[in-house]
This record gives C-alpha cells, structure tokens and sequence, in this order.
C-alpha cells in the first residue's frame, strides 16, 4: 500500500492533503448536484395485446392470410416505426416541444429508442417451432406519465389497425387474383368455343352430340328403305297373281294399281335414299379435321378443369376474405390497457447526488493517495524503524516560522 500501512499513517495522509482532497471533493459534489439537476424523470407504461384464435375451425373456413404471426408482426412494427408514422405521433401529443434545439430526426430517434415492441411466444404443439405470437407487449417511456400512457395507447391501436388492415388486405389482393384468373379462363373457354364451332361449320363436321343421332336416323332410314323394298315385292307378287288368275280387266285394273303403289314406293325410296346419303356425307371426316378435333377436345378439357380448379380456389379465397372482413379470423385485442403510471422509472435525484458525492470523495482520496506514492518521504520514527531498520535516536519536528495567517484557506494551506 505504499505509504500507508496503517491507520495512523492514512490519516496523516488525510491531514497533509485536506487541500486537495477537500477541492476534489467539492468539485465532485457540485458536478453531481448539477447532474442529478438537469436529470429528467421518466415514466414508463405498456400496453399488451392477445392474439386471439379464429373463432372457426380451419379445417371448415380456412383463412388466406398465410405465414407465421412472428413475421406479420414484425412487418407491421416495420411500418409502425416508419419516419411518418412516428412524426404523426409525434405531432398528434405535442411530444419533444419543450426540446426546441431537437430537429425532427432527433425527435424521430427518441421516439423509436422510447418505444419496445415484445412478444411473447406461444406454446408449442410437439418440437416445431411456427413462430406463433400469443401476447404482444408495447412498452412505452415518456418525459411524463400522461404521454407515457398515450403513446402505448397509440401504439397499441395502430398496431391493431394496421394488423386488421394488412390481413383485409391480403386476404383482398387473394381473391382479386383468383377472380382474375377465374375470369380470363372463362373468357379463354367462350373463345376455343368459338373456334371449335367455327372450325366445323367451315369443314362441314357435326358436332359430338349430334352422331349418335344422326347414325340412329341412318339406322331408322334403312329400316324403312328394307320396308318398302318389302312392300314392293308383295305388290308384284298380288299383281302377277291376279294376273294369271283373274279375268283381264280385273287384272289389268290391278296392275294399274299396282303400278302407281310401286310409283309411290319409289318416290319415298328415292327420298330416304337422299336423306340416307345426305346422313353418311356428313358423317365422313378426313384425318387432318379428326387430329385438328381430337386437339381441340384435349384443350378443351384442360381448360374446364382450370377453371373449375380457379373456382374452387376462388370460392376458398371469397369465404377467407368474409372471414377478415367479418373479424373471425385470427385478430388483436387489447388484453390490458396501458395504465396512467404513478412512480418514474429512473432513479431519484437525490440518490444520483448522494452518490456523486461518494464518488467524489473516493476520487479525492486515491488522488492524495498518488500525491503521496509520487513524493515519497520517511515522516514518522515508526516508517524509518519500518523501512531501514534503523531507530532513530532523536525526531525533530518541522518547525513553521511563517506568520500564523487566518481564515480557512491559510489553514488548509499550512497543513498540506
């Protein structure tokens, strides 16, 4: 310890350096009052926000806002703590004003350090962690317990807004989406249509529906050719019989019977005879027009199961966007509303002095302390018996032969 080894030796060094430990000490003590002045209490409150859990099972109406809480809150206190968000803030409570010298970055900076957005994770469902949040605090400190409180208020509200917002928002921008696309296959669909229709009046080809029918007319025109071939055949039977049989006027009447019966058959055999091949011809297709139709069914195909799939999804997306809009879904409520604090958070001022003042004294003693190590000097007769070994004989005092001087300064002076 240099030259202290003992208690009598700490306060000789006391003694002989009042001077400067009672300067240091001083000094110390109204840098610290002066500290613990311009020191400005705080107050600090928070606001905390449950997210709750859709009030419809997601196996029955399932919402389109995808992705983990932890994400969707995060974007949002991206945008809570943008530059004009915050200046709104700022502007609507009047906060800083007493700060003039601040420009507007300045205040924009306090703000956001003054401002903590913590959540609080939710319990896990086995050993997968999907970022669910299930409590959102917003902590807020303020010069003031009254804008303590109202910007965690505010906070607290945007973020419910913003949140409402964004999932609407999304949910919106999803079904607009699938609309579209809904929309444009449906109009690709009336197109090919168009074309497929288009393309059998131009090739003469009918259309699917209508072979099977025109084939069973077919069969039925040749069942009834096969029964006037029939009836012509028995009309000559009775003729040649009643010619060979009957008197001659009553067969030659009969045969002129005869005659226009089968002049009628032939006239309804000519005209199922054209129907018949009027049928076939449009029946009859070429290769090409069958590939370029067996493309255009395939096509066909493909576009009705996208559009029924768009359907689908788009029904999925219009009752997701019900449920946003209606607030079934996952939403934020305010679990505890943000308190008017009663105590400032930050320390009292009169501790902050107290203990400048224990600093400063410490400070004047190791700063006596280093006066001594660098003046070193044999004092007392105990420090030279310590330090040599030696005992001295005789101890003569310094004697001061100045004037004895007045006053408080005189006397630290000639102590040190």
């Amino acid at each position: 310890m240099g030259p202290i080894y003992s208690l009598g030796d700490f306060w000789d060094m006391v003694q002989r350096r009042l001077f400067t430990i009672a300067c240091i000490f001083v000094l110390g003590c109204l840098a610290s009052l002066w500290f613990a002045a311009s020191q400005q209490h705080e107050y600090e409150t928070a606001e905390v926000l449950q997210i709750t859990q859709p009030q419809i099972a997601g196996e029955l109406a399932k919402s389109t806002v995808e992705g983990s809480s932890a994400r969707r809150m995060q974007l949002i206190e991206q945008r809570l703590m943008a530059r004009g968000t915050v200046v709104e803030v700022i502007e609507k409570f009047g906060l800083y004003a007493d700060m003039e010298a601040l420009t507007q970055l300045q205040k924009v900076a306090l703000l956001r350090e003054s401002v903590r957005i913590t959540g609080v994770a939710a319990a896990r469902e086995g050993f997968a962690d999907d970022g669910t949040i299930s409590v959102l605090t917003i902590t807020a400190r303020m010069p003031t317990a009254e804008q303590a409180q109202q910007v965690a208020s505010e906070f607290g509200r945007r973020t419910i807004e913003l949140s409402v917002a964004t999932r609407i928002d999304q949910a919106r921008e999803t079904l607009s989406f699938f609309a579209g696309k809904e929309a444009a296959l449906a109009d690709q669909l009336a197109a090919l249509e168009d074309e497929i229709a288009a393309y059998r009046n131009e090739n003469d080809v009918t259309l699917p529906g209508t072979i099977e029918f025109r084939r069973a007319e077919i069969a039925a025109l040749n069942e009834g050719l096969l029964e006037i071939a029939r009836e012509r055949i028995e009309i000559r039977r009775a003729a040649d019989q009643a010619q060979a049989t009957e008197r001659p006027a009553t067969a030659r009447r009969m045969q002129e019977e005869a005659e226009q019966q089968l002049a009628t058959l032939d006239a309804q055999e000519q005209l199922l005879t054209r129907r018949r091949a009027g049928l076939e011809a449009s029946l009859q297709t070429t290769p090409e027009v069958e590939r370029r139709l067996g493309a255009y069914d395939r096509r066909l195909e493909q576009l009705q199961a996208e559009l029924a799939q768009m359907t689908a999804r788009r029904n999925e997306a219009e009752v997701g966007f019900r449920l946003e809009t209606g607030r079934q879904a996952e939403r934020l409520t305010v679990l505890e509303p943000a308190p008017l604090p009663d105590y400032p958070v930050t320390g009292a001022r009169k501790t902050k002095a107290l203990m400048g003042a224990a600093a400063s004294l410490l400070a004047a003693l190791l700063a006596a302390f280093l006066q001594e190590l660098r003046q070193p000097a044999l004092r007392t007769a105990a420090q030279m018996e310590r330090e040599t070994g030696l005992v001295p004989v005789v101890s003569i005092p310094v004697m001061d032969t100045r004037p004895p001087r007045r006053g408080l300064l005189d006397l630290f002076r000639r102590r040190s």
